[in-house]
């Protein structure tokens, strides 16, 4: 998944021969998962049609301070700035970069500019000798100096017929550009996290098994969450009917808890982060049956052994990783959830209480408190699991800060 996906994004689009490539740039965005909006100077009128990027954005074409030729409608440019999470100028002409340097706000586009509070690209698109000026140096510093982020042009053959540097980066490489920048500054960029999530089976015949009422959907949003952060994410789960958004994540699936157990010490070594948030069955038959169990007996009995714990186990050999586990308590929740962070040797649990409407499994929401080894207690309010993904994810981010 894009880290461009469910961005709202405006397209600035400025008069200069490039701006046909904008059609491309915004086929790109939308099949990136953005949402767009076109903002169109006066000038760029005479290079792309609004109909063009109307059509591809989905969304209609700003161009002027009114909607209609009465002027009783306005196209609110505060309004426009705040709805986006970032802003790209495509292409940004010699003219349109010294009225964005200098204030000088004399169309829509750049009124919007001065009203963002979000990241502004620009791609700047002229001929060769002015790109060099003077005027225009000053004004790539003077944006830079803002904090705005420049996308380099590229060496080419220019409109005029000279070969040389001005030429708009192709939207491909646009699109490269500001995936890589953003990518650059999530918070968990270079983190590896392994999260688990789900119930595990463990079989007593060939059609029955002992299993729990998790539906893995708390792991799941983690396991997307921390993608979305910039984290590499290996999720190993459980049985369950979720699939990952984001396809960066490696999914690994199991049926047991031994094979989580496996697969846990097998990533466990090289990664900074472990969020145990399956529900592993505590017990497997001692015995499992080869053939299907028939329903003779009034009375039958199952003798149960214990699985392995695998967050105990990866607390013995911890180290310097953060180990995050869970725990689903019916009463005296805060004492049981003491004692599990010394037993297991964790950095924080997140305790669920069956006793909270609205939290544990099957539900879309949870209510969680956090308590970290230093048995700092800190109860949460009732949350979407989204919402508590961010919650836990936001303990690692300042864990690491």
């Amino acid at each position: 998944m894009s880290v461009l996906s469910g961005k709202k994004i405006i397209l600035g689009v400025s008069g200069g021969i490039a701006a046909y490539k904008s059609a491309t740039l915004v086929r790109l965005l939308i099949k990136s998962g953005a949402h767009v909006q076109v903002i169109m100077t006066p000038a760029s009128l005479s290079f792309v049609t609004p109909l063009t990027l109307s059509t591809l954005s989905k969304n209609p074409v700003h161009s002027s301070f009114y909607t209609d030729d009465e002027m009783t409608q306005w196209n609110n440019h505060v309004d426009l700035a705040l709805w986006a999470d970032l802003i790209i100028i495509a292409p940004a002409t010699a003219n349109t970069l010294s009225k964005m340097a200098n204030g000088n706000c004399d169309n829509l586009l750049i009124a919007t500019y001065l009203s963002a509070k979000c990241p502004v690209y620009f791609a700047p698109a002229m001929d060769l000798d002015m790109y060099k000026h003077p005027s225009t140096l000053s004004s790539f510093t003077q944006l830079k100096h803002f904090g705005n982020i420049m996308i380099p042009a590229e060496k080419g053959e220019l409109a005029s017929g000279l070969v040389g540097e001005g030429r708009m980066a192709e939207p491909e490489h646009i699109l490269a550009f500001i995936e890589a920048d953003l990518k650059s500054k999530l918070p968990l960029r270079g983190k590896k996290i392994v999260i688990t999530a789900g119930p595990t089976y463990e079989t007593i015949d060939p059609v029955r098994f002992i299993g729990n009422h998790s539906s893995g959907k708390m792991g799941y949003d983690i396991a997307n969450a921390a993608a979305s952060m910039g984290a590499e994410v290996i999720l190993i789960s459980g049985p369950t009917h979720l699939s990952v958004t984001d396809k960066s994540i490696e999914c690994i699936r199991i049926t047991t808890a031994q094979e989580m157990y496996d697969q846990c010490h097998k990533y466990f070594p090289t990664t900074d982060v472990m969020i145990a948030a399956a529900a592993v069955a505590d017990y497997k038959p001692r015995v499992v049956a080869d053939q299907k169990i028939k329903k003779n007996e009034d009375v039958f009995s199952i003798e149960l052994e214990k699985t392995k714990d695998i967050l105990f186990s990866l607390g013995q050999i911890k180290g310097d990783k953060y180990l995050i586990g869970f725990a689903l308590e019916t009463e005296n929740e805060i004492e049981n959830a003491k004692l599990k962070i010394q037993k297991k040797n964790l950095d924080l649990i997140v305790l669920n209480s069956l006793q909270d409407k609205g939290a544990g499994f099957g539900t879309a929401t949870n209510k969680v408190t956090f308590i970290d080894s230093h048995f700092q207690v800190v109860p949460m309010e009732l949350k979407s699991k989204e919402e508590v993904a961010l919650d836990i994810l936001n303990k690692v981010i300042a864990h690491y800060a």
